[in-house]
């Protein structure tokens, strides 16, 4: 005999607790009825609920159990709502204010129509409802709307656990569907993978087995299909796939998602199908996702509307020469030729790509344009003097920290692309809403973090009429998101661009500038490996780089250098090497807690304390927080003296406070050390760059030359040289794109020109002779007698001369016989020690 599951009945009187992270709460319940053997009027009950409604009756179905500090307590394993059964306990919930517009006499008319069923006729067959003498489709939307909150939520949280959804995604998948999510889900369970985070194909397609959906069935293979190509996108970076890619890859997810096999002619059948249904987009054997297939067509139409606008704008060349000469006077400089020529193209050009490495005057010319441009327009760049008029000059970039610094360099106001466009985190963005801009210059910094979907929004709001200067380095990384936007405005020349290649910022002695630079040509400096004034290098191998960081960090902490100072960057999360070893590690030397006196709070395999530093991973535009942004946690809110009843952490970016609660910890990260991708937009006081061959694929040019140029004053670089060199001799491939072609088609180009160019400069470098680097030895406690003993190839071209190098070990940096910070700080220099040779 099956034993009857043990129950009880009862109103929530009060939430002792709650965690939004999985739901978890405790609650004080008042005992109405029991099939249990406990005897009090109330009692505790934990386990995970959604919304609880003080004075609401609910069944709770569980086990008794004793807990050594608080004594009985009723577990949950599931629970429901009791709906009010007697016709005036009926007519009382209708009427009641979670019903607004539902008055007294309405809720009597309802009940009499329906009967004492009319909860579930209202959750289940809604259209009922207007079998009611006098019932509006309003009504009926706000009874059938309501009912299903307070009532459907339990019944669909309950299923989806039984389909295996944990608390959390239960939730996250309620919120979005709310009383259709089962019918939904049941409907297409791949509709998941697209509209919730967290949830990707293999785990809706778990789903889909559970409700019966065969392995060969077109909704399955479809749904990998469209998962896949998207997956391609955020992964790589392309903006298309080649049929013959997307087919192998498409079965390899099905055939591994479940042990079916599936033929090449299934998935080739059901591309025809979504091409032909318009649901992924087609060109020759390019195949689309459809959000950047219109994108770039987006983009395409906007370059040629923004340059129909006029071929030149019209200024008096004596105008233009005799402001940059008061600029000149003013400023107490002189710009170089090419800044002139930028200077002078860009204030004529509707629309004007700035390009160039560091040191080498973009700001300079930057502030020269809005000067030149307010000049010419008799314009004040005082923004007090406009009052309730839109101030003329817009200037944006991709991240907070990149917005700042031309705030910070200009003195007028920036900021992000997505504040400007008023976008939010998480929205459904209907491009044809999105509304123009005002004013008569816009100038984008950071251009080549501008990923396609971003560009055709921001392009999309540029009025005719506003002149737009583009400002980025061509040879740092591409987007994080899909294409290269930058990269393939470049390759057009109907498209105005300056390439800035004079330095000017090495006046001061600076070698970082001219080894960017060198880098970005594909050539190592001699002396790489030697320490210069303002950077060092120390061999060493991937297990070492961890305990060699430490000894770095430990001893620029000794100088001065706070954790705002330095940072780390490094191409890849896990291993010896990882970003989230060296977190852990910084983070003990910076911000300890030793005796756990301090607040502090676990997420997953990470700790928070006040004072540690910390990296936002997601937009949040309406907060004014950006992807990329760093920040400080400033104080820890433990559940107990919450409002929330949850705890959270407080975190200054800048001039903007932030309160996480634990459920929004997700979008946190720490920062001492973090991805060279994410570092994109910001400079700092001192990098250090790890480069081992562990990292293998990510050993591309424009990663090394992105970190690189990261930093201000103080460069240290560790690893191996010949990851050094791997990395610069390694172009890397350009991403999947067909802007260009777009581009070339809507400005009615010769498409041979440009198309057949542009894969012409894909070629690689010719091969060169190579010679062997002198081996070195780096000592440290934690792999005593490690050496790197293999050959490290170096072409002539780049020749790294090691003819000095310096042995970096714990023994010798406590004995004050050679310092970490060697030739960046107090003076120190290569020669104040005996090199080891």
């Amino acid at each position: 005999m099956e034993t009857e599951a043990l129950y009880i009945t009862g109103s929530l009187i009060a939430i002792f607790f709650q965690n939004p992270s999985n739901f978890y709460k405790v609650m004080l319940i008042g005992v109405e009825e029991t099939n249990t053997p406990y005897e009090e009027l109330e009692i505790v009950v934990t386990g995970s609920f959604g919304d609880m409604i003080e004075g609401e009756t609910y069944q709770f179905i569980g086990h008794l159990v004793d807990h050594p500090k608080y004594g009985k307590q009723f577990q949950v394993e599931t629970y429901k709502k009791i709906q009010p059964t007697t016709e005036n306990g009926l007519v009382e919930y209708l009427s009641s204010d979670k019903f607004p517009g539902i008055g007294h006499k309405t809720a009597e008319k309802i009940v009499e129509t329906l009967g004492d069923k009319v909860i579930d006729i209202i959750m289940n067959e809604p259209e009922r409802l207007l079998e009611v003498d006098g019932m509006t489709k309003k009504r009926q939307q706000v009874l059938t709307e309501g009912v299903r909150e307070n009532y459907g939520m339990e019944q669909v949280i309950v299923s989806l656990h039984d389909y295996g959804f944990g608390s959390q995604l239960s939730m996250a998948i309620y919120q979005k569907y709310k009383g259709e999510t089962l019918e939904l889900i049941q409907e297409n369970p791949y509709r998941l993978c697209e509209d919730i985070e967290g949830i990707g194909f293999k785990k809706a397609d778990q789903l889909a087995e559970n409700i019966g959906i065969e392995a060969t069935s077109a909704p399955r293979i479809q749904a990998a299909i469209q998962f896949e190509l998207l997956q391609s996108s955020l992964n790589d970076g392309n903006t298309y796939q080649e049929a013959e890619v997307l087919l192998e890859r498409t079965i390899n997810l099905l055939e591994t998602s479940r042990p079916v096999e599936i033929t090449p002619n299934l998935v080739a059948d059901q591309i025809i199908q979504l091409v032909d249904e318009a649901k992924i987009q087609q060109e020759g054997t390019k195949l689309f996702e459809n959000s950047l297939y219109f994108s770039e067509y987006g983009i395409a139409t906007s370059i040629k509307r923004l340059l129909s606008r006029k071929k030149r704008i019209r200024y008096e060349e004596e105008a233009i020469d005799t402001i940059i000469e008061q600029l000149e006077k003013q400023n107490k400089m002189r710009y170089g030729d090419s800044q002139i020529l930028a200077l002078k193209e860009a204030i004529r050009s509707p629309l004007f790509v700035l390009t160039g490495g560091p040191g080498t005057g973009k700001t300079t010319v930057i502030n020269g344009i809005v000067s030149l441009f307010a000049g010419l327009n008799d314009l004040s760049l005082d923004i007090n003097d406009y009052h309730n008029e839109v101030f003329p000059i817009l200037l944006a970039a991709p991240t907070g920290r990149a917005a700042k610094r031309m705030n910070e360099t200009t003195g007028l106001p920036a900021s992000t692309i997505h504040r400007l466009l008023g976008l939010n985190a998480g929205e459904k963005i209907n491009i044809e809403e999105i509304e123009k801009l005002e004013g008569g210059l816009l100038i984008v910094d950071e251009m080549s973090m501008v990923d396609t979907w971003l560009a055709n929004m921001l392009l999309k709001a540029i009025p005719t009429n506003m002149q737009v200067i583009f400002v980025g380095d061509k040879d740092q990384l591409p987007s994080v998101g899909p294409g290269q936007v930058l990269h393939d405005f470049l390759q057009v020349s109907e498209i105005p661009s300056c390439e800035l290649t004079d330095i000017y910022r090495q006046g001061d002695g600076s070698t970082i500038i001219s080894l960017a630079h060198g880098i970005k040509n594909g050539k190592l400096p001699a002396d790489l490996t030697k320490n210069q004034p303002d950077r060092s290098f120390f061999s060493c191998n991937a297990v070492q780089i961890e305990p060699i960081i430490r000894q770095i960090v430990t001893k620029a902490q000794t100088k001065g250098f706070t954790a705002q100072d330095i940072q780390v960057l490094a191409p890849m999360y896990r291993g010896v090497a990882g970003i989230d070893n060296i977190n852990a590690m910084m983070q003990e030397i910076f911000n300890a807690n030793p005796n756990g006196s301090r607040k502090e709070v676990k997420w997953n395999d990470k700790v928070y304390r006040i004072g540690d530093k910390v990296l936002q991973l997601v937009n949040e535009p309406e907060l004014n927080v950006f992807n990329g942004d760093m920040g400080v946690i400033t104080g820890i809110i433990y559940a107990k003296d919450s409002e929330n009843k949850v705890d959270e952490l407080v975190i200054q970016f800048d001039q903007n406070e932030v309160t996480y609660g634990r459920n929004e910890w997700s979008k946190i990260t720490l920062a001492y050390c973090c991805s060279i991708h994410k570092s994109q937009g910001s400079e700092f006081k001192m990098v250090i760059i790890p480069m081992v061959n562990q990292y293998s694929r990510m050993l591309q040019r424009n990663l090394l030359y992105t970190g690189i140029t990261r930093s201000k004053e103080l460069l240290i670089m560790l690893g191996e040289p010949s990851a050094f060199v791997k990395a610069t001799d390694n172009e890397g491939t350009n991403r999947l794109t067909y802007l260009l072609p777009r581009i070339v088609e809507a400005l009615e180009l010769d498409p041979h020109v440009y198309i057949e160019s542009s894969e012409e400069t894909d070629v690689s470098t010719e091969p060169v002779q190579e010679e062997t680097v002198e081996e070195v030895v780096v000592e440290n406690p934690a792999a005593p007698e490690i050496s790197l003993n293999e050959e490290v190839s170096i072409s002539t071209e780049k020749h790294v001369d090691t003819s000095i190098t310096y042995i970096l070990t714990e023994k010798l940096v406590a004995q004050g016989s050679i310092s970490p910070l060697i030739g960046m700080a107090e003076g120190i220099t290569p020669y104040d020690f005996e090199p080891s040779k």
